[in-house]
């Protein structure tokens, strides 16, 4: 697949995971009682759902950002960035079966380089769920 200016193009990988948005704020509050990790851009809350609440094969992704952030326009981009970052990344680092909720940070979500904030989603998922011994 060609992309901009010839340069070839690398496709992602076909990945089985779906990705749901949270949109009932009683998951936001259970997710925000359960595991955190600050990173320099973005506030990670993260909770491993019970059976009976829903299916064990989707990853379900949250976004929060208070006007702390600023006005409509800044909270929206960092807002952007933020679901873009988990299109990205939780597919091959999340599990299914857990709730992420990302929260912006003021000053530094939409100012951020892009590239650390792919490695703060990163390194936070990674000390969320640690490897087994």
């Amino acid at each position: 697949m060609q992309g901009q200016m010839g340069q070839r193009a690398e496709m992602p990988p076909a990945v089985s995971v779906r990705l749901e948005v949270l949109a009932k704020r009683a998951d936001f509050l259970r997710a925000a009682q359960a595991r955190r990790q600050g990173t320099g851009g973005f506030l990670l809350q993260a909770r491993q759902r019970r059976e009976v609440e829903a299916d064990a094969a989707v990853i379900r992704i949250g976004y929060t950002c208070s006007k702390k952030l600023g006005n409509a326009v800044a909270r929206n981009r960092a807002k952007r960035r933020l679901r873009e970052i988990a299109r990205a990344v939780l597919p091959a680092h999340g599990r299914p079966g857990w709730d992420y909720v990302l929260v912006g940070r003021p000053n530094a979500t939409a100012t951020r380089e892009f590239a650390l904030l792919l490695a703060d989603l990163e390194k936070a998922l990674a000390l969320i769920h640690p490897k087994a011994p």
